[in-house]
């Protein structure tokens, strides 16, 4: 199968998704076998380094590096936990992913765990996830019949056991230090920093390896089949492909695997269809609302980390939305600044205060009440707020704003000059 060209994730196996021998038929757990027979630690944070896998989860963080800084870490009790708490508008590739590959995801974690030496492992699943979360369960009970977790791995003489955890299913949550926070019984909040990372202060204040499902997704491949093969896609410094949760105005919306480098018009054209009823491109989100959008010019943009990040915009967690000229962007703006507004914690008083006051003042312009006092307001209030939460939510939120207003201000303006949304009809004088 050539990565080139075949879904590589999403392959169809036989049989329920939970059940193992489909999934055997194709080299699985091959990889943890090689773990298990004696492949050294360091030999495959080399490999991952080699292969230059990225993380999936939205900073695109290098996963060799992760994984080195915490086997390596002076204090020797590690911990291990997969981040299934996906929960942000337009994203749904992990949970794509849970639910019909629950065996490729239980050997990523299996891997990700012997490597660094965790003491326990877990995986976090939001708590809407019920069906996936069963098809998990039900993986690893198969996985355990066959000795390949457990106790006495495959009589290698160890143990390793992956705990299900059902997340608290906010947004907020899905943010490591607030994932780790509530694993402990604490309020899902993000921790005040430093220190900055669960590498070095993660669960029960130790070291901790924190991927994602995608992430993870990949390590068994890349062990399996090698670096090299890893490496045939993709650009130069994101190799690999990407899932991409694609939704809006396409006439396809769905998840699909496609070379890190895609541009944002073939995976529009390619993969969702085009836009819905022949309409035209507005804006698209690359990486969800939380940040800037692009416009109809920019579709030839590449979706890999670096690109995106060079053009004020990133790629995130690849929860593309697309959205089109029929729709009003003060409207679409406020959908998006509502969702902030209800996912704030609440913890820190910038992220409290200004997701509401922002969310106030879109819904002020939308229904036709706003002011150019209300404008100024708007932009003054993003640029307090940015860059000031123990998190990136309400930096999110102001981006969203800031985004809207500078590629569609004309919208805005006219929101103000009709005192109405210029998107529906004007009221009948009677």
């Amino acid at each position: 199968m050539s990565i080139a060209t075949e879904p590589r994730l999403v392959q169809k196996l036989e049989g329920s998704p939970w059940e193992i021998e489909g999934y055997l038929k194709v080299g699985g757990y091959e990889a943890w076998k090689r773990c298990v027979d004696g492949m050294k630690a360091d030999d495959v944070v080399a490999e991952l380094k080699k292969a230059g896998l990225r993380g999936r989860g939205g900073a695109g963080f290098p996963t060799g590096v992760k994984w080195d800084k915490v086997l390596n870490h002076r204090i020797k009790e590690h911990y291990f936990v997969c981040n299934a708490g996906e929960h942000e508008p337009g994203t749904f590739k992990d949970r794509f992913l849970l639910k019909t590959l629950p065996h490729q995801l239980i050997e990523g974690c299996l891997i990700a765990a012997h490597t660094v030496q965790a003491k326990a492992a877990f995986i976090y699943v939001n708590h809407e996830y019920e069906e996936e979360r069963e098809n998990l369960k039900k993986a690893l009970a198969e996985a355990r019949t066959r000795g390949l977790v457990g106790k006495n791995v495959l009589g290698k003489g160890f143990d390793i056991e992956l705990q299900v955890f059902e997340g608290h299913g906010s947004y907020v949550a899905g943010e490591e230090t607030a994932m780790l926070e509530s694993m402990q019984g604490r309020p899902a909040m993000p921790r005040q920093k430093p220190p900055f990372y669960p590498t070095d202060f993660g669960l029960y204040g130790k070291p901790t390896l924190v991927n994602n499902v995608e992430t993870l997704c990949n390590i068994p491949r890349i062990l399996y089949k090698g670096a090299a093969w890893f490496t045939q896609v993709g650009t130069e410094k994101c190799p690999g492909t990407m899932m991409f949760s694609l939704s809006g105005s396409v006439n396809r919306p769905g998840v699909y695997e496609m070379p890190m480098g895609v541009t944002i018009r073939e995976l529009i054209e390619k993969c969702g269809g085009g836009v819905k009823g022949g309409r035209q491109i507005k804006a698209v989100f690359p990486g969800g609302p939380a940040f800037s959008m692009v416009t109809a010019d920019q579709l030839d943009l590449q979706m890999d980390f670096d690109s995106l990040k060079k053009a004020g915009t990133g790629l995130g967690s690849a929860g593309t939305i697309v959205i089109d000229d029929a729709t009003c962007m003060v409207a679409a703006t406020l959908k998006y600044s509502n969702f902030f507004k209800g996912e704030s914690c609440g913890q820190c008083p910038p992220c409290r205060m200004g997701t509401n006051n922002l969310a106030t003042l879109m819904a002020k312009i939308e229904e036709g009440q706003g002011t150019q006092k209300d404008m100024d307001s708007l932009l003054q209030l993003c640029g307090f707020v940015k860059g000031t939460g123990y998190c990136t939510l309400v930096t999110g939120a102001a981006v969203l704003v800031q985004s809207s207003v500078k590629l569609f201000q004309k919208e805005y303006e006219e929101h103000l000059r009709l005192q109405r949304c210029p998107f529906t009809p004007a009221a009948v004088e009677v």
